[in-house]
Parts: C-alpha cells; structure tokens; sequence
C-alpha cells in the first residue's frame, strides 16, 4: 500500500507540473468558465483526452512514435494551422472589447463545436505527445511494479486541475467585469497561441 501511494502521489505532482502552464488549453478552458459556457462538456474533454494519453505513455506507447516521424510532422502542420486561426480570432476579439455578457454572447456557442474545439487544441498539439505520452511514459516505467498508479495519479492531477479551472474561473468574473480586462485576456490569449504555432513550425 505504501507503494502504491507514493506512486500515485508522484505521478500527481508530475502531472500538475506538466500541465499547470499557460498554453493553448488552459486558455480556452479558462475563458469558457469565465463566460460560464458549456463547462462541463470543455473539463471533461479535456481530463478524459489527458486520460486517454496518459494511459498510452504508461502502456508504452511512446516507443512507437519514434517510428512514425511522417504523422508527427502532420500533426504540427495542422496544429499551426488550427492555433494560428485561433490566434487570429483572439486578436479581433482584443481589437474590439466588450463587457462580461457580450463576451459571453461571442465565446463558442453549441457544446459540438466545444469539444470540437477541446478536441483540436489537445490532439493537434505534437507537444502534448511529447509531455504526456513520451516524457511521463518514461518516467512511468522507471517505477517499476507502481507504473500505473503513477499513471493514476497523473490522470487525477489533470482531472482535478480542469475542474478547477473550469469551475473556479467564475470567481474570477469580477475582475472580468469591464471591457479592458477582456481586452487584456483575449490579446494573451492571441500571444500564447501565436507563440505556440510559431513553435510548432520551429519544431
């Protein structure tokens, strides 16, 4: 048992140290809770994406990248053209601020086009395999007999992370309540994801 915890609580705070950081996802699942639009639907994608990743890097599926140069370089072209688009978007949204109830009238409307959104922002990301799937995967299999609660915990650390992004922006909504904060937020946003894409190119 005593194993069995140490790797859990390991494999969580591995989890949280590759995922608490402003990126591409954090940003999208940030602004959908602070307009309070199909949160629910925006965690679970993306905590279950995580999962499903997590999962493949402890089965070892990292090993089999390496063998497939051709659908990564695919990947990092459709990532640049997906965040690039995306950072665009951002940008007329800080060219033309509005307050908390236009934003929430201009933020993604239908859950489809939610989780087609989450859904991009994770698997079109060639970073994402390299985190979870190749580095964490590596360091899974250094633990021996407690690779999979490794895992475990790593899953939990990203569940409990989305939650609490997801959910807890709303406290946040205050500080959101005048035009110039959105302005600020979406031109970071803009950024990061500009950022990201010219990253991608680079390799």
């Amino acid at each position: 048992m005593k194993v069995v915890l140490i790797s859990a609580f390991a494999g969580f705070g591995f989890g949280l140290s590759l995922i608490v950081a402003i990126g591409a996802q954090n940003a999208f699942v940030l602004r959908q809770g602070l307009v309070r639009a199909h949160v629910p639907h925006t965690v679970v994608v993306c905590a279950l994406s995580d999962v499903v990743l997590i999962a493949a890097g402890v089965a070892g599926v990292g090993t089999l990248l390496h063998h497939a140069p051709a659908m990564m370089v695919a990947i990092r072209w459709a990532g640049f053209a997906f965040l690039a688009g995306y950072a665009l978007l951002a940008a007329r949204r800080a060219l033309r601020p509005t307050a908390l109830v236009d934003a929430a009238e201009s933020t993604v409307r239908s859950a489809g086009a939610v989780i087609a959104t989450c859904l991009a922002l994770t698997w079109l990301n060639p970073h994402v395999y390299l985190d979870t799937v190749v580095l964490l995967g590596s360091v899974a299999t250094a633990q021996g007999a407690g690779r999979w609660w490794f895992g475990v915990g790593a899953m939990l650390a990203s569940l409990s992370w989305f939650a609490a992004l997801g959910f807890g922006a709303r406290y946040l909504r205050p500080l959101f309540a005048s035009p110039r904060a959105w302005q600020v937020l979406d031109a970071a946003i803009a950024v990061v994801m500009g950022v990201l894409a010219v990253r991608l190119v680079m390799g």
